[in-house]
Parts: structure tokens; sequence; C-alpha cells
């Protein structure tokens, strides 16, 4: 079933992202950047594309706003389905290295990104978002978790992204500079794991991204740790090199960069690239 059979599951979506959605049916999207000539096979501007299931790798931290943007694309072009993978970027990264038929990709980080890039096996990439992280608790924060410091205590279970996710690196990176040493009740492939563990009970805290708290208002609570703003992780996306609808993922790399992508990704707590 295609998401446009669905109903928008999220009723937290604000009154940016219904403009932008009722602004699309009016046509395409307007793009902040044009589509390279390079790609191969692109459309002309405007052209219609025909019956086609448009498969994007997206960086699990993008759930809530991409499922989104999968819809408006799918709204403004009713003959291409967008199938959304979500996992941690370096287990997305690999699988496109190991031939997966994706055609596009959005990391959590750059580094992901560029390992693909100098190989060749992703087109020029664009930075579309920014986020930052903050330290997860029930909501009533039972523990009186507060600081940085008191994941480190003992008897607190916490749960961190493992190093080579970017939350990992991202959480790796916050702790150091804080001076704080946490040993972690288990390290995730990706951050999704994290909020779930920490939402179901199963750890006491953990660390991902504010847009994780903004998409998880029912089960989270948010604590801004201080450094936070000094750990970024900024987020590119391209076209998957050999794509065979090389259009259709531009023009989805288009929406995402464009004014009605950026209002979606702003009302999930993204901050501007």
């Amino acid at each position: 079933m295609s998401r446009r059979d669905l109903p928008i599951r999220r009723a937290t979506v604000t009154a940016a992202v219904l403009a932008a959605l009722i602004l699309a049916l009016g046509g395409c999207a307007t793009t902040g950047t044009p589509a390279p000539d390079t790609v191969p096979g692109a459309a002309a501007p405007g052209a219609a594309l025909g019956p086609q299931t448009l498969t994007v790798y997206a960086a699990a931290s993008l759930t809530a706003a991409f499922d989104d943007l999968a819809m408006l694309m799918e709204q403004q072009n009713p003959s291409v389905e967008v199938d959304v993978t979500y996992d941690g970027s370096a287990t997305l990264a690999t699988q496109i290295e190991s031939g997966a038929p994706a055609d596009v990709f959005a990391s959590a980080d750059e580094k992901n990104m560029t390992v693909l890039t100098e190989q060749s096996l992703v087109g020029p990439a664009t930075l579309f978002a920014a986020n930052t992280l903050r330290i997860a608790v029930a909501p009533g924060n039972p523990r009186g978790i507060e600081t940085l410091d008191d994941l480190a205590e003992p008897n607190t279970i916490t749960v961190l992204c493992a190093p080579q996710v970017p939350c990992g690196a991202a959480s790796a990176a916050l702790l150091a500079n804080a001076s704080v040493t946490v040993t972690a009740a288990s390290e995730e492939q990706n951050v999704t794991a994290v909020v779930t563990k920490v939402a179901e009970g199963e750890a006491d805290a953990g660390l991902v991204y504010a847009t994780d708290i903004a998409a998880n208002p029912d089960r989270l609570e948010g604590i801004t740790p201080a450094g936070a703003d000094a750990v970024v992780g900024h987020y590119p996306i391209g076209v998957v090199a050999g794509s065979r609808h090389a259009a259709a993922a531009q023009a989805f790399v288009d929406l995402v960069l464009s004014e009605q992508g950026q209002a979606v990704l702003g009302a999930a707590g993204f901050l501007a690239p």
C-alpha cells in the first residue's frame, strides 16, 4: 500500500507543514538548487515522471520528516511511489557500497557521505539540515537526571549509539568535551534503538537528537546538556550513482532542499544546514 493511500498519522504536524502540503497540490516544489545537468537520465524541468518506485536510504533520525517529504513527493508526482529505508548512516553507507539498489542517500553526518562520494558511488552531496543532542529521559524525569555527569553514575542505566554511528560519534565528542566517561549499558546501531530503550523503560537515559525528542513528546523528555551547541551534526543528501530513477531521485533531493522541504524539516525540529 502506498503512502498516498494512508492518512497522515502525526497529529503534531505544524501549520507550516500543512501549508507546504497544500501548496504542493498545486504543482512541483520550488527548488533552491537547480538539478545538475550531469545527472544521467534527468528529466527536463517540469517534466512528468513515469510510474516507478523511488528508493531512499535515510538516517534513522530523519524518519518523521522524511515520511512527510515522501508523502509530499507522491502527492506532487502521483505515478511515483517513495520507499524509504531508515537505519544508521554507517549501515546504509555499507549497503550502498555493497550494491544495494538505492536511488537517494541522506546521511546524518558528512563522514559516511564522504566515504561514498570519494568512491563516486554518490553524486555531489548538499547539506540540507543540522541537529544537536539531548539527554533523553522518561516523561517526568523520574530519576532526576539533569547533567552529563548524571549519566556516569553507577546506578544510572545509560544507552548510547555505537561510536561508528553519527549520533554515537557526536555523543562521544559531547562527553569528551565535558570530561565525562560513561559506561554504556548498550551501544546501539541507530538512534531509534536508543529512543526505544529509554521510552520502554529499559534504560534510565540516553543521548539522542533534539528531533527525536520532538518526534516523541509523549514518550520522552529532553534535557539540553551543557556544550550541546558545540557539537552539531550536519546532514548531506545526494543521488546514488547508477540510479535507475535518476530524474525522480533528483526531484526528491530538490524537494528536500526547497522552501517546502525546509519547512517540513524545520517543523520536525531540524536546524538550517
